[in-house]
């Protein structure tokens, strides 16, 4: 008989059992699917109440055959070689296949990286599957995933499989899903934080996996872990922001110590943020609270109207105390209300502290590392993935900022790890320009952009770098049409991708662009200034704009807070 254990669980072990018991525990089995996986109370022949006749194209195609269960099609799709048609052009998606025609003939693989960590290994995974079955790229998302694209039918399972071996998958990552669970991409390292939130984000991306029933929902979901560091995840533009705060004294049944407030709704593309629920709840409780949301959600959300489908209109037709009680409903516990007077808040986040070499809080550094608009080779993915195995220790954080952190190298290797960084044809600090540089995939690589974000915002970068010089970080962001994916409106400067007719009658790319926006404790939603601005215009544009600001501001005043003093009239520069 073999003796037991004798060592306890590691702490990050234990956190990490006790939120994925508590989402099992709420679990509830079958929920509306019949033996074909359909989302339907087949007795009202309705799905959650809305009738069949009702039902937006999309819950049609989901009525008619789960995207879960579409793998064999994707099998037979490979051997053809032929790219999905009809409803399975949505329901590959539930794999997180996008088949992006027209911008190009090819898939998109979009990978869940659960709290935005990996590990040398599995990056160079990445830039293998890139070299043998893709374009020879790899893109960094701001929700702190990966993408591969230009993957042709036959490769498609190639990936997928693969992406398992890697101890990956990209199984929701699109549709009606809750995509990738971000997390501070510092946490567990970060000597200001409140919280190690990675084992909280870990389990509640295992709670999604191993329940069925929080598949297809309404429309897509967002989840998002703030550890009170220094680095900001965003994640108050997140459906549900866990944001750690200390109780300073006891309330409820709760002593003093780290928590976190439940914040809900936030969805930029439609200007607004997340908001406080007024609810304290335990880290162990944050994945039970989370599916309990979720399927309040799935029960009720509006499956007729793809525009009024995130979880937002849902609460903007009960309210937040109604929402909260049905949520209640589902869950062992009571949900405790706290005052936010009661609790301290974490300190202001450090902007474009995701680049450059800081100390950590075992005496060891990270180094923020610049990409670009977050596109790389695969060789420079190899690069990265090299520096991190010998100088830190094969850990990998990625960001919402589109960059990537090397952490845990030892001082005696800081400055090696530097050049080996330089050396391979990136950087390790920022100009205040391109460490807030972000873009969506624009137009060469998605049907909906209007404008070829990616290769304009480097134009802007390069541009600006040359010509203005500023004490004060600034984040721009390119976004190539209203879905936002880039999130244009938290930008110092956002733009937003739309057509512009000359006046000699010709069609050009051009964007709107809002100035003024913010994240966390700088939280402001950008105001549109100038609308349907060719290209062409836009670098001097925003040249005048920055070279304003510098002249015009007041002492310490950021970009954002200058703007947002100021009237939109007065914005506008000759």
């Amino acid at each position: 008989m073999n003796a037991a254990p004798s060592s306890p669980f590691t702490e990050e072990q234990t956190g990490y059992l006790n939120g994925f018991m508590a989402g099992v525990q709420q679990a509830i089995p079958f929920l509306g699917q019949n033996a074909e996986g359909q989302f339907t109370h087949k007795e009202e022949e309705a799905v959650f109440g809305t009738p069949l006749d009702d039902l937006c194209r999309e819950e049609q195609i989901k009525y008619e055959k789960n995207g879960l269960d579409c793998f064999d099609s994707i099998l037979q799709q490979a051997e053809k070689k032929e790219f999905a048609t009809d409803g399975d052009i949505f329901r590959f998606k539930f794999f997180g296949l996008f088949y992006v025609t027209p911008a190009q003939d090819a898939y998109m693989m979009r990978a869940r990286i659960p709290g935005c960590a990996m590990d040398a290994r599995q990056l160079r995974g990445f830039a293998q599957m890139s070299r043998d079955w893709g374009g020879g790229y790899i893109d960094v998302t701001t929700r702190g995933n990966l993408q591969i694209r230009e993957i042709q039918p036959e490769n498609t399972v190639n990936i997928l499989n693969t992406l398992v071996d890697l101890g990956l998958t990209s199984r929701g990552s699109g549709a009606d899903n809750v995509r990738n669970i971000t997390a501070t991409p510092t946490t567990g390292f970060d000597k200001d934080e409140l919280i190690d939130v990675m084992p909280y984000a870990k389990a509640m991306h295992h709670a999604i996996l191993n329940n069925r029933d929080l598949y297809g929902m309404p429309r897509k979901f967002n989840i998002s872990y703030d550890s009170g560091g220094a680095i900001s995840v965003c994640a108050d533009t997140n459906d549900i922001a866990f944001y750690a705060v200390t109780l300073n004294e006891k309330a409820e049944d709760l002593d003093p110590g780290v928590y976190f407030r439940l914040q809900l709704c936030g969805i930029t593309g439609h200007k607004q943020f997340a908001s406080d629920t007024g609810l304290l709840v335990t880290p162990e409780e944050s994945v039970a609270v989370s599916s309990a949301i979720l399927r309040v959600f799935i029960e009720n959300g509006d499956r007729t109207n793809r525009k009024k489908a995130r979880l937002k209109y849902l609460v903007d037709d009960w309210g937040i105390p109604k929402f909260l009680e049905e949520v209640e409903k589902k869950l062992t516990f009571k949900l405790r209300y706290v005052s936010e007077e009661l609790c301290t808040k974490p300190q202001p986040k450090v902007k474009h502290g995701h680049i450059g070499t800081y100390k950590q809080k075992d005496g060891k550094n990270y180094i923020g590392i610049v990409v670009p608009v977050g596109r790389m080779s695969v060789e420079t993915v190899e690069a990265i993935a090299d520096i991190s195995d010998e100088f830190g220790n094969g850990d990998i954080r990625l960001t919402a900022w589109q960059n990537i952190i090397v952490p845990n190298v030892p001082d005696e290797k800081v400055e090696a790890a530097q050049a080996a960084i330089k050396a391979a044809g990136l950087n390790y600090t920022a100009t205040s320009v391109s460490g807030g540089l972000i873009a969506c995939t624009g137009n060469t690589g998605c049907k909906f952009a209007a404008a070829n974000t990616k290769g304009q915002a480097v134009i802007i970068g390069k541009y600006l770098e040359e010509r203005v010089e500023l004490d004060q970080p600034i984040n721009i962001h390119l976004t190539g049409c209203h879905h936002s994916c880039a999130q244009h409106y938290i930008g110092d400067i956002g733009l937003m991708g739309t057509p512009v007719k000359l006046d000699s009658g010709e069609k050009v790319e051009g964007y709107n662009i809002v100035l003024g926006g913010g994240v966390d404790d700088t939280q402001a939603i950008a105001r549109e200034v100038y609308k349907a601005v060719p290209f062409d215009s836009i670098p001097p544009l925003i040249e005048k704009l920055l070279v304003t600001y510098k002249e015009n501001r007041q002492p310490g005043e950021t970009f954002a807070q200058y703007t947002q003093r100021e009237k939109v009239e007065e914005l506008v520069v000759a």
